[in-house]
């Protein structure tokens, strides 16, 4: 059991380092809309994990799992990739769905498969969308119906990917050239935000300088933008312009010396006006409120005894606004974020030199994808995706 530690055992100059944490949004996430705060409760309130199943994982009653595909597996002629990692599910015409993930392979061996289902949820195609790119680590799903794949590597690329594979992949280079992690897009405000994984990563914004007729931005042309924390008390975000956002000659995170560094930025996730990212070098989770401007910690590893929830990773969320951060390491548990109170809903056992990767949730929201990067035998090429069925 997880045990919070007693306020008055924690020193004054302990909390002043959290500097623009907020307790309130801590202790209770006022970010979330009253609806939302109302609506959400279907994670949290699964039951406890039973002992692992025939695939080693712990599932709370009345869940399933199944492995869809391993690296190395021939599915309809496409040899499942290496290393998976983020992913994303897209919605088809005719009541399917499209699973892609990343292949996180260095030195051009890199790229993005696919797994296609149909309205039954069985697996009918797969395909590859993307390939000899570089360690394509997360990424983003866009409200446009493409999936932003990201380059892991200095100067690494932002790929806009058709999970139909239809259409060849397109370099993003105005997104920034940089140790991409994770993508996420404000829809309301067609703006894109980014992460960085480095130790001392920044939090960047960019603004397409046009939209087309579809309501589209521009992903070739626009201002790319790094985070300053200019208040720590109040969490007040200003934003900068990169001056050269294909870093010439100085990496992005270092050209605007007033911008703020993140320890090791990971997820992030877009959610009804609020988006939430997290950092592996302090085990924290963060929201960024986009009208107020401002950023607070809603989770910090470091305030627990026994936290559930350790190497923050990838962000999902479900329909009822709960986020859902997978582990990397840890104890290898996909786990739920809400209301300040956090619940695993899932743990792989045996598995301990891996981590879980890209969860995404099927269109209805009965299915949960993802995969485990060196599942099967510990070795980086060798990597499980799972489906996890249940009533979620």
């Amino acid at each position: 059991m997880m045990r919070k530690l007693d306020i008055k055992d924690v020193n004054r100059r302990r909390f002043l380092q959290y500097g623009f944490m907020g307790l309130g949004a801590f202790f209770g996430n006022i970010l979330l809309p009253s609806t939302a705060r109302a609506a959400a409760s279907s994670l949290l309130s699964l039951g406890n994990l039973g002992p692992p199943d025939a695939n080693g994982i712990c599932l709370p009653p009345g869940f399933t799992s199944r492995i869809v595909a391993y690296s190395g597996q021939k599915l309809f002629g496409y040899a499942w990739h290496d290393a998976p990692d983020g992913g994303a599910v897209f919605r088809i015409a005719d009541g399917g769905w499209i699973y892609v993930s990343n292949s996180e392979i260095d030195h051009g061996g890199g790229g993005v498969g696919a797994l296609r289902f149909n309205p039954l949820g069985e697996v009918i195609d797969a395909y590859s969308i993307l390939n000899q790119t570089d360690r394509n680590c997360s990424g983003g799903k866009t409200p446009w119906w493409t999936w932003l794949s990201c380059e892991e590597v200095d100067r690494g690329m932002v790929w806009e990917c058709d999970p139909s594979g239809k259409r060849a992949a397109q370099p993003r280079s105005a997104l920034g050239l940089f140790r991409h992690e994770a993508i996420a897009v404000d829809f309301a405000r067609k703006q894109i935000y980014l992460t960085e994984d480095e130790p001392d990563g920044r939090l960047y914004r960019y603004t397409a300088d046009t939209i087309d007729a579809k309501g589209n931005p521009d992903l070739d042309h626009g201002v790319l933008e790094v985070a300053e924390v200019m208040d720590k008390s109040t969490g007040a975000v200003h934003w900068h312009v990169v001056p050269d956002p294909l870093a010439t000659l100085v990496p992005t995170r270092k050209q605007v010396s007033v911008s703020t560094s993140f320890n090791g930025g990971e997820g992030i996730w877009y959610r009804w006006g609020i988006v939430y990212f997290s950092t592996k070098g302090d085990n924290r989770v963060w929201a960024y409120d986009v009208l107020k401007q401002s950023v607070r910690i809603i989770y910090d590893a470091s305030l627990y005894l026994e936290p559930i929830l350790t190497g923050v990773d990838s962000i999902t969320g479900n329909a009822a606004g709960e986020l859902l951060i997978a582990e990397d390491g840890g104890n290898m548990q996909l786990v739920a974020l809400a209301e300040g109170k956090v619940r695993p809903i899932l743990r792989i056992v045996d598995q301990d030199s891996s981590e879980i990767t890209g969860p995404a949730f099927s269109p209805d929201g009965s299915r949960l994808y993802f995969s485990s990067i060196r599942g099967k035998t510990g070795l980086l090429e060798d990597g499980l995706t799972y489906e996890i069925t249940g009533p979620f």
